[in-house]
């Protein structure tokens, strides 16, 4: 069911920066994994990005380790995704999602899951 509201997108050039937030208007977030994905036009959707509901932990898929950040504030009911160093191939609709628990198994975020919560989500397009 939804229960985000993502914000903070927009259309920027390349090496830019934006700070998405996810925020929860209906339940708490606490004791909750929050996940970040995106879906370009024809393409699957992909994990980008998870935190714990701890906080201790975060994962980041290959394509955006070391540009991209996650982050939580449970005292607002909102996370965050912070993007740097953007690319034209990081252009997409980015979402949140929330669940008990991210699975990972050897090492790899299982992101094709059941989600309690989800979002419509934010357009970002990076673009000249």
């Amino acid at each position: 069911q939804l229960g985000f509201v993502e914000s903070g997108g927009g259309l920027v050039q390349p090496g830019g920066s934006l700070r998405l937030s996810c925020a929860a208007s209906r339940f708490t977030l606490n004791g909750l994994c929050v996940a970040w994905f995106r879906q370009a036009p024809g393409d699957d959707e992909e994990g980008v990005s998870y935190i714990s509901s701890s906080g201790d932990d975060t994962y980041y898929g290959d394509s955006v380790k070391g540009r991209f950040a996650i982050s939580r504030d449970d005292a607002k009911n909102t996370a965050y995704l912070q993007i740097n160093n953007l690319r034209p191939e990081d252009t997409g609709l980015y979402s949140c999602a929330a669940r008990p628990k991210c699975t990972v198994i050897r090492g790899v975020w299982i992101y094709k899951n059941e989600y309690d919560y989800r979002g419509p989500g934010t357009q970002v397009t990076v673009s000249t």
